[in-house]
């Protein structure tokens, strides 16, 4: 653990109303003496109490920089659990990282990204998965992972993983000790008793895993493929649902030749939607291109919204379509309805057993439940936010796989009768795969490699 003290600029590299450049270290309150001047002849900051905020300048020599007002934090009571200054300036990006210049000079070093959630974490302040969890909160797309983010943050993902652990530890435990002192500790029926710690244990890590397909969802965004024939109305559901015209929008069939990419939210849900070529049969070379592009991208949706001209009749472009995502999530919108239906529901229905919604988007009507119609297909209608987590990152899910295996393994040893220190073997591995999550006998690569995703100052 490096015990240099070090400094950036913790709020974004633009102008705004304020900027804060953050210190940590041992040499942050002596620092921060030699720059700060006070308004009134008064004791240095580091001789100030805790947790207290002042009101005066920066000065570089004897050069005025900036008004400020600077937030003392000493340890172990703060984030990184060393002492921490916070200088609030005004949000100029000039002033800002001239500020920081000025700190830097004091044998401080720049910080590296992460590096202050990292020195909490190597402090004993936060878990791994509560760190990760800091930079998940940074990224977040819409509120309900934001509040899954924050659940991890305060501890719930680490509960339940220590809940696990403590049973799986009590077992080895019992089980080293009988192997040890077999004359005095009977293991004679304590099969029943690990079987049963076997089965809360694996069905506590399967719902676990099961959430994180949710959790992908709610973290990255459901893939959406915007398809149908030319001139049906893709790019206007697009211009609708983005809320401003960003596809080119003509009576001309074939205007959309290439695919446009957006990310949007309806409320909790994000969609990272892509609006398509109309699929039809054509000879023009370019033309086919986009249509290959749109049959190919619809293969690797998470969902495809299929819109038809419901005011002309079915063809066979429109056969080739649902055969092509009858296997896939997919709704079906029956747009122009305005203009009078010449297919109807029934038509639909007979050729496949997707939901339908009637929808005219010149009236920007039968859009309402597509959003309940979304949560409903990916998250059985129950995406709210509630005591259990989601989730969301991939390290996490590789972890309590590889942890279940390991349990089952032990099922299979108790069931086989298998001598017990096979299962102490086997328990331990599955101990020690959940450790991992908590940031237990990582090695610092893989400790480097996660922190170097955070953002700067964080």
């Amino acid at each position: 653990m490096k015990s240099d003290t070090i400094a950036a600029i913790a709020t974004g590299n633009s102008s705004a109303g304020i900027s804060i450049i953050r210190i940590s270290g041992e040499n942050a309150l002596s620092a921060i003496d030699k720059i700060y001047k006070s308004k009134v002849k008064n004791k240095k900051l580091s001789e100030k109490e805790s947790h207290t905020i002042h009101y005066g300048y920066i000065v570089d020599e004897q050069e005025v920089i900036d008004e400020v007002m600077v937030t003392i934090m000493k340890a172990p009571s703060t984030y990184t659990r060393e002492d921490v200054v916070e200088i609030n300036c005004h949000g100029g990006i000039v002033v800002t990282r001239r500020i920081l210049e000025t700190v830097l000079k004091q044998e401080i070093r720049l910080a590296e990204p992460g590096e202050f959630t990292k020195r909490a974490f190597l402090n004993g302040r936060i878990d791994l998965s509560q760190a990760e969890a800091v930079c998940d909160i940074i990224n977040a797309k819409n509120q309900i992972a934001l509040k899954n983010s924050l659940k991890q943050l305060k501890g719930r993902e680490q509960e339940k993983i220590e809940e696990i652990r403590n049973v799986i530890l009590r077992d080895i435990a019992f089980i080293e000790a009988a192997l040890d002192d077999p004359e005095h500790i009977s293991i004679e029926g304590f099969s029943e008793e690990l079987l049963n710690h076997l089965d809360t244990n694996c069905n506590a890590l399967e719902g676990l895993i099961k959430s994180s397909k949710d959790g992908k969802l709610i973290k990255e965004g459901i893939k959406t493929v915007i398809i149908g024939k030319p001139n049906a109305g893709k790019s206007s559901l697009l211009n609708i649902l983005v809320k401003e015209d960003r596809a080119i929008v003509t009576d001309i069939a074939g205007t959309t030749r290439d695919t446009l990419e957006e990310t949007i939210r309806l409320n909790d849900i994000t969609l990272n939607i892509i609006d398509t070529a109309g699929i039809r049969s054509t000879d023009d070379i370019i033309e086919k291109i986009g249509v290959d592009k749109a049959i190919k991208l619809s293969q690797e949706a998470d969902l495809i919204l299929y819109v038809l001209d419901s005011s002309v009749p079915l063809d066979e472009n429109d056969d080739k379509i649902l055969s092509l995502i009858k296997e896939k999530k997919a709704i079906l919108l029956l747009n122009k309805s305005d203009l009078g239906p010449k297919i109807l529901v029934d038509d639909i229905k007979e050729k496949s057993s997707h939901p339908i919604i009637i929808t005219s988007f010149i009236e920007h009507t039968g859009l309402g439940d597509l959003e309940e119609l979304i949560k409903k297909m990916f998250f059985e209608g129950s995406l709210t936010i509630h005591e259990d987590i989601y989730i969301t990152n991939e390290r996490h899910i590789e972890a309590f796989k590889n942890a279940l295996g390991s349990l089952n393994m032990v099922r299979d040893s108790v069931i086989n009768q298998m001598p017990e220190d096979f299962y102490s073997i086997d328990l331990m591995a599955a101990y020690e795969e959940l450790g991992k999550i908590l940031g237990e006998n990582l090695g610092e690569d893989l400790i480097n490699m996660i922190f170097s995703e955070f953002c700067m100052g964080k």
